[in-house]
């Protein structure tokens, strides 16, 4: 579906209703059977909608998706998803942008740090050189403006390296805090091992997406 020089509207971003919104509105809770289809349907939809269209604002409104509705309504909609699947695959990738949005420092330290240890995962993210918090911020937008105008896959494995990266400088940061806070540096390590396997997910998710079987 494209813009039509006729007056008709553009494809729409798709109306996204929370469990708690639709009964705060009066309307009754969806069963679990109903709450799995709407996610599914509406990642569908999303992906859908941006990859039939040409306009780059739409694609802008669709990348900045969280900014507008809250990671929470996103979260109650695909975060209960199989990881490997395209609700579970978009919410990692929002996810991560909204990491990095509101604490690109962090992002950027994390990411700084891991970049001697993985060359082929950093040259596969693309970020630009040095990686500050506004190149990985760019990153993360590129990464999804490839959800919708490029290789959804190609997208999928962008932000799977771009993870390893970040998992690879956790774990190095977690090795340089453990003299000082032993704690501190537990809690680096978990974060590292989970960003190791939202990379996995976020891979076998590009493999599933190339084949067909992405749904």
């Amino acid at each position: 579906m494209r813009n039509e020089p006729s007056g008709r509207p553009g494809p729409r971003r798709p109306a996204f209703f929370s469990p708690a919104a639709m009964e705060s509105q009066g309307g009754t809770v969806p069963d679990p059977a109903e709450v799995t289809e709407i996610a599914h349907e509406t990642a569908a939809v999303l992906v859908g909608t941006g990859r039939a269209s040409d306009d780059p604002q739409l694609t802008a409104r669709l990348v900045s998706l969280v900014d507008e509705l809250g990671l929470s309504t996103v979260a109650e909609l695909w975060a209960d998803r199989p990881a490997r699947s395209l609700p579970g695959a978009l919410w990692r990738l929002y996810a991560l942008r909204e990491w990095v949005q509101s604490d690109p420092a962090e992002a950027s330290a994390d990411y700084s740090a891991g970049v001697r240890f993985t060359d082929v995962n950093h040259a596969v993210a693309g970020v630009a050189e040095p990686p500050g918090p506004d190149e990985l911020r760019a990153l993360t937008d590129a990464i999804l403006r490839g959800v919708f105008e490029g290789d959804l896959s190609v997208a999928l494995q962008r932000a799977a390296a771009f993870c390893r990266v970040v998992a690879a400088g956790r774990a190095d940061r977690a090795h340089t805090t453990d003299v000082q806070d032993r704690e501190a540096a537990g809690r680096q390590t978990a974060r590292a091992a989970s960003m190791l396997s939202t990379a996995g997910d976020l891979e076998a998710s590009a493999a599933l997406w190339h084949s067909g079987e992405l749904i």
